[in-house]
Protein backbone atom coordinates (compact mmCIF):
# COMPACT_ATOMS: atom_id res chain seq x y z
CA UNK A 1 0.00 0.00 0.00
CA UNK A 2 1.89 3.13 -1.02
CA UNK A 3 0.73 6.14 1.17
CA UNK A 4 0.89 9.98 0.24
CA UNK A 5 0.61 12.56 3.27
CA UNK A 6 -0.83 15.54 2.51
CA UNK A 7 -0.25 19.25 4.82
CA UNK A 8 -3.19 19.86 6.76
CA UNK A 9 -5.73 22.00 5.31
CA UNK A 10 -8.03 23.54 7.99
CA UNK A 11 -12.05 24.96 7.51
CA UNK A 12 -13.78 27.24 9.02
CA UNK A 13 -16.67 25.67 10.64
CA UNK A 14 -19.03 28.50 9.55
CA UNK A 15 -17.50 27.69 5.93
CA UNK A 16 -19.29 24.19 5.80
CA UNK A 17 -22.33 22.26 6.03
CA UNK A 18 -22.46 18.95 6.37
CA UNK A 19 -25.43 18.07 3.86
CA UNK A 20 -26.11 14.13 3.53
CA UNK A 21 -27.97 14.57 -0.03
CA UNK A 22 -24.97 16.38 -1.14
CA UNK A 23 -22.96 13.21 -0.30
CA UNK A 24 -25.79 10.85 -1.67
CA UNK A 25 -25.45 12.62 -4.97
CA UNK A 26 -21.87 11.47 -5.28
CA UNK A 27 -20.85 8.51 -7.37
CA UNK A 28 -17.89 7.81 -5.07
CA UNK A 29 -17.91 5.38 -2.22
CA UNK A 30 -18.21 7.71 1.01
CA UNK A 31 -17.76 6.87 4.95
CA UNK A 32 -18.39 9.08 7.61
CA UNK A 33 -16.10 6.30 10.61
CA UNK A 34 -16.25 7.67 14.46
CA UNK A 35 -13.53 7.18 16.42
CA UNK A 36 -14.66 4.10 17.74
CA UNK A 37 -15.17 3.05 14.01
CA UNK A 38 -18.91 3.18 14.18
CA UNK A 39 -20.23 4.00 10.67
CA UNK A 40 -22.03 7.53 10.86
CA UNK A 41 -23.10 7.85 7.21
CA UNK A 42 -22.84 5.95 4.08
CA UNK A 43 -24.17 7.07 0.50
CA UNK A 44 -25.55 4.96 -1.73
CA UNK A 45 -22.13 4.59 -3.95
CA UNK A 46 -20.90 2.88 -0.70
CA UNK A 47 -23.77 0.74 0.16
CA UNK A 48 -22.79 -0.97 -4.19
CA UNK A 49 -19.36 -1.36 -3.17
CA UNK A 50 -20.15 -3.41 0.11
CA UNK A 51 -23.20 -5.08 -1.16
CA UNK A 52 -24.92 -3.72 2.50
CA UNK A 53 -27.13 -0.92 2.89
CA UNK A 54 -26.33 1.60 5.12
CA UNK A 55 -28.62 0.56 8.08
CA UNK A 56 -26.54 -2.51 8.49
CA UNK A 57 -23.51 -1.06 7.99
CA UNK A 58 -23.98 1.54 10.60
CA UNK A 59 -25.10 -1.24 13.19
CA UNK A 60 -22.19 -3.52 12.37
CA UNK A 61 -19.24 -0.50 12.19
CA UNK A 62 -16.04 -0.74 10.20
CA UNK A 63 -14.41 -3.00 12.03
CA UNK A 64 -16.99 -5.90 11.30
CA UNK A 65 -17.37 -4.94 7.92
CA UNK A 66 -14.13 -5.52 6.50
CA UNK A 67 -11.38 -8.35 7.59
CA UNK A 68 -9.35 -7.17 11.28
CA UNK A 69 -6.07 -7.30 9.61
CA UNK A 70 -7.70 -4.97 6.55
CA UNK A 71 -5.12 -2.23 5.80
CA UNK A 72 -8.25 0.04 5.82
CA UNK A 73 -8.28 0.15 9.60
CA UNK A 74 -4.34 1.23 9.75
CA UNK A 75 -4.91 3.72 7.65
CA UNK A 76 -8.01 5.67 9.98
CA UNK A 77 -5.57 5.12 12.80
CA UNK A 78 -3.08 7.06 11.06
CA UNK A 79 -5.54 9.72 9.69
CA UNK A 80 -6.48 10.03 13.64
CA UNK A 81 -2.88 10.16 15.12
CA UNK A 82 -1.33 12.46 12.70
CA UNK A 83 -4.65 14.60 11.86
CA UNK A 84 -3.24 14.53 8.10
CA UNK A 85 -5.30 13.34 5.29
CA UNK A 86 -3.87 10.38 3.61
CA UNK A 87 -4.21 8.98 0.18
CA UNK A 88 -3.52 5.18 -0.14
CA UNK A 89 -3.14 3.30 -3.77
CA UNK A 90 -4.44 -0.11 -4.35
CA UNK A 91 -5.72 -1.50 -0.89
CA UNK A 92 -6.81 -4.57 -0.69
CA UNK A 93 -10.60 -4.77 0.39
CA UNK A 94 -11.97 -7.64 1.21
CA UNK A 95 -15.83 -7.39 0.54
CA UNK A 96 -18.31 -9.09 3.27
CA UNK A 97 -20.99 -11.88 1.62
CA UNK A 98 -18.85 -13.35 -0.65
CA UNK A 99 -17.78 -10.19 -2.65
CA UNK A 100 -14.37 -11.56 -2.52
CA UNK A 101 -11.40 -8.97 -2.57
CA UNK A 102 -11.20 -5.94 -4.97
CA UNK A 103 -8.59 -3.08 -4.86
CA UNK A 104 -9.71 0.57 -4.09
CA UNK A 105 -7.90 3.86 -4.09
CA UNK A 106 -8.68 5.06 -0.90
CA UNK A 107 -8.57 9.24 0.49
CA UNK A 108 -8.93 9.30 4.30
CA UNK A 109 -9.11 12.70 5.87
CA UNK A 110 -10.07 13.79 9.22
CA UNK A 111 -13.33 15.89 9.58
CA UNK A 112 -11.90 19.22 10.90
CA UNK A 113 -15.20 20.58 11.45
CA UNK A 114 -16.42 17.81 13.57
CA UNK A 115 -17.73 19.14 16.88
CA UNK A 116 -16.05 19.43 19.80
CA UNK A 117 -17.52 16.41 21.80
CA UNK A 118 -17.07 13.63 19.02
CA UNK A 119 -13.45 13.75 17.73
CA UNK A 120 -11.40 11.56 15.55
CA UNK A 121 -14.31 11.26 12.78
CA UNK A 122 -12.89 10.38 9.75
CA UNK A 123 -13.97 10.78 5.82
CA UNK A 124 -13.40 7.88 3.60
CA UNK A 125 -13.97 8.08 0.14
CA UNK A 126 -13.11 4.68 -1.91
CA UNK A 127 -12.82 4.16 -5.81
CA UNK A 128 -13.03 1.44 -7.30
CA UNK A 129 -9.24 0.68 -8.26
CA UNK A 130 -9.65 -1.51 -11.71
CA UNK A 131 -11.59 1.31 -13.12
CA UNK A 132 -9.35 3.98 -12.48
CA UNK A 133 -6.46 2.44 -13.69
CA UNK A 134 -8.88 1.66 -16.77
CA UNK A 135 -9.69 5.40 -17.08
CA UNK A 136 -6.64 6.83 -16.82
CA UNK A 137 -4.78 4.15 -19.19
CA UNK A 138 -7.71 4.19 -22.01
CA UNK A 139 -6.15 7.36 -24.15
CA UNK A 140 -2.87 5.68 -24.18
CA UNK A 141 -4.68 2.32 -24.83
CA UNK A 142 -6.19 3.96 -28.00
CA UNK A 143 -3.09 5.53 -29.25
CA UNK A 144 -1.21 2.09 -29.17
CA UNK A 145 -4.58 0.81 -30.71
CA UNK A 146 -4.41 3.04 -33.75
CA UNK A 147 -0.81 2.07 -33.89
CA UNK A 148 -1.61 -1.68 -34.18
CA UNK A 149 -4.11 -1.41 -36.51
CA UNK A 150 -1.54 0.62 -39.05
CA UNK A 151 1.08 -1.75 -38.69
CA UNK A 152 -1.42 -4.90 -38.69
CA UNK A 153 -2.51 -3.64 -42.44
CA UNK A 154 0.89 -2.47 -43.56
CA UNK A 155 2.27 -6.23 -42.13
CA UNK A 156 -0.73 -8.04 -44.47
CA UNK A 157 -0.40 -5.87 -47.67
CA UNK A 158 3.24 -6.39 -47.43
CA UNK A 159 3.54 -10.43 -46.71
CA UNK A 160 0.47 -11.14 -48.75
CA UNK A 161 1.99 -10.98 -52.45
CA UNK A 162 5.02 -13.02 -51.33
CA UNK A 163 3.34 -15.44 -49.43
CA UNK A 164 0.95 -16.18 -52.45
CA UNK A 165 4.33 -16.66 -54.47
CA UNK A 166 5.16 -19.23 -51.78
CA UNK A 167 2.54 -20.93 -52.16
CA UNK A 168 1.77 -21.29 -56.19
CA UNK A 169 5.36 -22.46 -56.00
CA UNK A 170 4.74 -25.70 -53.52
CA UNK A 171 1.57 -26.55 -55.50
CA UNK A 172 4.23 -26.87 -59.13
CA UNK A 173 7.07 -28.34 -56.95
CA UNK A 174 4.12 -30.67 -55.56
CA UNK A 175 2.89 -31.85 -59.46
CA UNK A 176 6.15 -32.94 -60.65
CA UNK A 177 7.83 -34.03 -57.01
CA UNK A 178 9.03 -37.47 -55.85
CA UNK A 179 6.20 -38.84 -53.17
CA UNK A 180 8.73 -37.98 -50.48
CA UNK A 181 9.10 -33.92 -51.69
CA UNK A 182 5.48 -33.89 -52.73
CA UNK A 183 4.96 -34.44 -48.74
CA UNK A 184 7.18 -31.34 -48.27
CA UNK A 185 5.50 -28.93 -50.78
CA UNK A 186 2.10 -29.99 -49.36
CA UNK A 187 3.71 -28.88 -45.90
CA UNK A 188 4.84 -25.57 -47.16
CA UNK A 189 1.33 -25.08 -48.57
CA UNK A 190 -0.68 -25.54 -45.71
CA UNK A 191 2.03 -23.37 -43.79
CA UNK A 192 1.62 -20.26 -46.29
CA UNK A 193 -2.43 -21.51 -45.67
CA UNK A 194 -2.30 -20.90 -41.79
CA UNK A 195 -0.11 -18.01 -42.10
CA UNK A 196 -2.73 -16.59 -44.25
CA UNK A 197 -5.80 -17.03 -42.35
CA UNK A 198 -3.32 -15.32 -39.67
CA UNK A 199 -3.12 -12.17 -41.77
CA UNK A 200 -7.06 -12.38 -41.87
CA UNK A 201 -7.37 -12.02 -38.66
CA UNK A 202 -4.59 -9.13 -38.13
CA UNK A 203 -6.38 -7.39 -41.24
CA UNK A 204 -9.07 -6.91 -38.72
CA UNK A 205 -7.56 -4.49 -36.89
CA UNK A 206 -6.89 -2.29 -39.43
CA UNK A 207 -10.55 -2.04 -40.44
CA UNK A 208 -11.79 1.69 -38.97
CA UNK A 209 -15.01 1.82 -40.77
CA UNK A 210 -17.47 2.31 -38.20
CA UNK A 211 -20.20 -1.06 -38.11
CA UNK A 212 -24.14 -0.11 -38.14
CA UNK A 213 -25.50 -0.17 -34.69
CA UNK A 214 -28.82 -0.90 -33.78
CA UNK A 215 -30.46 -0.91 -30.17
CA UNK A 216 -29.90 -4.54 -28.94
CA UNK A 217 -31.51 -6.80 -25.73
CA UNK A 218 -27.75 -7.59 -24.27
CA UNK A 219 -29.22 -10.64 -22.73
CA UNK A 220 -30.90 -12.15 -25.92
CA UNK A 221 -27.38 -11.89 -27.18
CA UNK A 222 -25.81 -13.29 -24.22
CA UNK A 223 -28.52 -16.19 -23.91
CA UNK A 224 -27.40 -16.66 -27.52
CA UNK A 225 -24.02 -17.10 -27.28
CA UNK A 226 -24.49 -19.52 -24.02
CA UNK A 227 -26.75 -21.51 -26.36
CA UNK A 228 -23.57 -21.72 -28.63
CA UNK A 229 -21.13 -22.40 -25.74
CA UNK A 230 -23.46 -25.38 -24.36
CA UNK A 231 -23.64 -27.28 -27.84
CA UNK A 232 -19.53 -27.26 -27.95
CA UNK A 233 -16.57 -25.71 -26.38
CA UNK A 234 -18.26 -25.31 -22.67
CA UNK A 235 -20.56 -28.22 -22.49
CA UNK A 236 -19.00 -29.46 -19.73
CA UNK A 237 -19.45 -26.58 -17.76
CA UNK A 238 -22.02 -25.14 -15.85
CA UNK A 239 -22.69 -21.53 -16.87
CA UNK A 240 -25.22 -19.68 -14.48
CA UNK A 241 -26.88 -16.42 -15.00
CA UNK A 242 -27.52 -13.58 -12.74
CA UNK A 243 -29.14 -10.82 -15.20
CA UNK A 244 -30.59 -7.37 -14.26
CA UNK A 245 -34.37 -7.04 -16.07
CA UNK A 246 -34.30 -3.78 -15.70
CA UNK A 247 -31.21 -3.09 -18.05
CA UNK A 248 -32.09 -0.95 -21.16
CA UNK A 249 -30.92 -1.23 -24.61
CA UNK A 250 -27.67 -1.40 -25.57
CA UNK A 251 -26.40 0.08 -28.62
CA UNK A 252 -24.33 -2.16 -30.66
CA UNK A 253 -24.12 -4.18 -33.94
CA UNK A 254 -24.87 -7.71 -33.40
CA UNK A 255 -22.60 -9.77 -35.27
CA UNK A 256 -19.84 -7.73 -33.57
CA UNK A 257 -20.90 -8.18 -29.75
CA UNK A 258 -21.60 -11.91 -30.26
CA UNK A 259 -18.09 -12.65 -31.54
CA UNK A 260 -16.77 -10.38 -29.00
CA UNK A 261 -18.81 -12.41 -25.93
CA UNK A 262 -18.15 -15.79 -28.11
CA UNK A 263 -14.12 -14.97 -27.65
CA UNK A 264 -14.65 -14.36 -23.94
CA UNK A 265 -16.71 -17.52 -23.16
CA UNK A 266 -13.91 -19.72 -25.34
CA UNK A 267 -11.29 -17.96 -22.89
CA UNK A 268 -13.48 -18.60 -19.77
CA UNK A 269 -14.03 -22.91 -20.63
CA UNK A 270 -10.45 -23.35 -21.55
CA UNK A 271 -9.51 -22.45 -18.38
CA UNK A 272 -11.96 -24.39 -16.43
CA UNK A 273 -10.82 -27.27 -14.04
CA UNK A 274 -11.58 -30.80 -15.91
CA UNK A 275 -14.34 -30.99 -13.11
CA UNK A 276 -16.67 -28.56 -11.31
CA UNK A 277 -16.06 -25.95 -14.24
CA UNK A 278 -18.50 -22.75 -13.69
CA UNK A 279 -18.84 -19.51 -15.82
CA UNK A 280 -21.15 -16.83 -14.34
CA UNK A 281 -22.94 -14.07 -16.93
CA UNK A 282 -24.01 -11.39 -15.20
CA UNK A 283 -25.35 -8.33 -15.74
CA UNK A 284 -26.18 -4.59 -13.89
CA UNK A 285 -26.44 -1.05 -14.02
CA UNK A 286 -24.16 1.11 -12.89
CA UNK A 287 -24.59 4.69 -12.02
CA UNK A 288 -21.90 7.44 -12.44
CA UNK A 289 -19.57 6.18 -14.25
CA UNK A 290 -18.16 8.02 -17.89
CA UNK A 291 -15.27 8.33 -20.02
CA UNK A 292 -14.31 11.40 -22.23
CA UNK A 293 -15.62 10.71 -26.47
CA UNK A 294 -13.43 13.60 -28.13
CA UNK A 295 -13.29 17.21 -26.73
CA UNK A 296 -16.05 17.98 -23.92
CA UNK A 297 -18.37 15.13 -24.85
CA UNK A 298 -18.71 12.67 -21.96
CA UNK A 299 -20.31 9.29 -22.60
CA UNK A 300 -22.31 7.71 -20.10
CA UNK A 301 -21.38 4.06 -19.80
CA UNK A 302 -24.38 2.51 -17.21
CA UNK A 303 -24.48 -1.42 -19.15
CA UNK A 304 -21.81 -3.57 -17.10
CA UNK A 305 -21.90 -6.61 -18.18
CA UNK A 306 -19.62 -9.44 -16.64
CA UNK A 307 -18.34 -12.87 -17.46
CA UNK A 308 -16.03 -14.86 -14.25
CA UNK A 309 -14.95 -18.13 -14.63
CA UNK A 310 -13.35 -20.29 -11.56
CA UNK A 311 -10.79 -21.56 -13.45
CA UNK A 312 -6.70 -21.30 -13.51
CA UNK A 313 -6.61 -17.29 -13.07
CA UNK A 314 -4.26 -15.03 -15.20
CA UNK A 315 -0.59 -14.89 -14.92
CA UNK A 316 0.79 -11.89 -12.94
CA UNK A 317 3.15 -10.56 -15.22
CA UNK A 318 0.38 -10.70 -18.30
CA UNK A 319 -2.08 -8.70 -16.69
CA UNK A 320 -0.99 -5.10 -18.29
CA UNK A 321 -0.97 -6.39 -21.45
CA UNK A 322 -3.22 -8.95 -21.62
CA UNK A 323 -5.49 -7.13 -24.41
CA UNK A 324 -2.13 -6.39 -26.50
CA UNK A 325 -1.92 -8.25 -29.92
CA UNK A 326 0.12 -11.31 -29.22
CA UNK A 327 -0.11 -11.89 -25.74
CA UNK A 328 -0.87 -15.57 -24.65
CA UNK A 329 -0.21 -17.78 -22.02
CA UNK A 330 -1.85 -20.45 -24.62
CA UNK A 331 0.82 -22.91 -26.16
CA UNK A 332 -1.31 -23.01 -29.05
CA UNK A 333 -2.68 -19.39 -29.03
CA UNK A 334 -2.24 -16.97 -31.74
CA UNK A 335 -3.12 -14.01 -28.48
CA UNK A 336 -5.39 -11.70 -30.86
CA UNK A 337 -8.52 -13.45 -29.35
CA UNK A 338 -8.38 -10.56 -26.46
CA UNK A 339 -6.80 -7.60 -28.89
CA UNK A 340 -9.93 -7.85 -30.83
CA UNK A 341 -12.39 -7.97 -27.81
CA UNK A 342 -10.54 -4.94 -26.92
CA UNK A 343 -11.16 -3.32 -30.09
CA UNK A 344 -14.69 -4.45 -30.36
CA UNK A 345 -15.34 -2.94 -27.37
CA UNK A 346 -13.52 0.24 -28.09
CA UNK A 347 -15.28 0.60 -31.31
CA UNK A 348 -18.73 0.73 -29.81
CA UNK A 349 -16.98 3.76 -27.39
CA UNK A 350 -16.94 1.00 -24.12
CA UNK A 351 -14.19 0.12 -21.96
CA UNK A 352 -13.23 -3.69 -20.64
CA UNK A 353 -11.11 -4.95 -17.73
CA UNK A 354 -10.37 -7.81 -16.19
CA UNK A 355 -10.32 -8.66 -12.65
CA UNK A 356 -7.98 -11.87 -11.36
CA UNK A 357 -8.65 -12.61 -7.17
CA UNK A 358 -8.37 -15.85 -5.24
CA UNK A 359 -10.14 -18.92 -7.79
CA UNK A 360 -11.91 -16.22 -10.10
CA UNK A 361 -11.44 -14.15 -12.82
CA UNK A 362 -14.01 -11.88 -14.19
CA UNK A 363 -13.68 -9.64 -17.04
CA UNK A 364 -16.49 -6.65 -17.15
CA UNK A 365 -17.34 -4.90 -20.30
CA UNK A 366 -19.06 -1.24 -19.94
CA UNK A 367 -21.16 -0.41 -22.41
CA UNK A 368 -23.65 2.93 -23.60
CA UNK A 369 -27.14 2.57 -23.69
CA UNK A 370 -28.95 2.90 -26.98
CA UNK A 371 -30.50 6.32 -27.91
CA UNK A 372 -33.38 6.98 -29.95
CA UNK A 373 -30.90 7.26 -33.04
CA UNK A 374 -29.85 3.61 -32.92
CA UNK A 375 -33.57 2.34 -32.22
CA UNK A 376 -34.53 4.13 -35.15
CA UNK A 377 -31.63 2.21 -37.55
Amino acid sequence: MNTELLPRQTVAPEAVSYDAEILDALPLAVLLIAEDGAILHANPAAEELFAISRSVLAKHGLTRVVAPYSSLLTLIEQVQSSDQTLYAYGVALELPRGGGEQAVDVRAAPLHYAPSSAPGHVVLTLTHHTVAEQLNQRAQQREAGRSNAAMAATLAHEVRNPLSGIRGAAQLLESGASEGDKELARMIRDESDRIGALIDRMEVFGDTVPEAKTALNVHQLLDHVRTLAQSGFACQAEIKTVYDPSLPLVAGNRDALVQTFLNLFKNAAEALPARGGIITISTSYEHGLSVSSGGRLRVQLPIAIRIADNGVGIAEDLRDCLFEPFVTNKSSGSGLGLALVAKTVADHGGVIDVEAVEGKTIFRILLPAATGEEARA
